[in-house]
């Protein structure tokens, strides 16, 4: 699996939106005039209701908020750069600058369990999420995460 497979430069964001919720808006927009058949209440409601169950910050400023869609066939990314970071009630207290929604089909697959741990991985290493940091525009963080493949340890 690589990145370029659920992401696209449409779905990769610089942006200023000042809350955990704006965000969510912003994503659930887009997300709605890229992908067909995605509804944006739909994709808002989904995203509040699993940030209910905890917060899905990683610590280190990152943030993976994930959920299942109706009417999402494949599974679908969108990378967000926020600055200023903003508050997502993480276990370290740390603002979070560097978001990853995913949004997943309702039936459960084995895809969707290995993005998850593909992307925690990545966002466990620090020189990954330093070339995310470092993108000055949208292009530039697109390329930074897709055009990225760790060295195995």
């Amino acid at each position: 699996m690589q990145l370029k497979h659920i992401l696209s430069l449409e779905r990769t964001l610089l942006f200023d939106c000042g809350s955990k919720k704006r965000l969510f808006e912003s994503t659930a927009h887009l997300a709605a005039e890229q992908v067909p058949g995605l509804e944006e209440e739909v994709v808002f409601e989904k995203l509040i209701a699993r940030e209910r169950l905890g917060s899905t910050s990683l610590g280190g400023g990152v943030a993976l908020p994930h959920c299942r869609v109706p009417h999402c066939r494949e599974v679908v990314g969108i990378l967000s750069k926020v600055s200023p970071a903003i508050d997502f009630d993480a276990g370290d207290t740390e603002p979070v600058d560097l978001v990853f929604v995913l949004l997943v089909p309702l039936e459960p697959t084995e895809e969707h369990l290995r993005t998850l741990a593909m992307l925690a991985d990545y966002f466990s290493r620090d020189e990954f999420k330093a070339r995310l940091r470092q993108s000055a525009d949208r292009a530039a963080l697109y390329d930074a995460a897709v055009e990225y493949h760790p060295e195995t340890p």
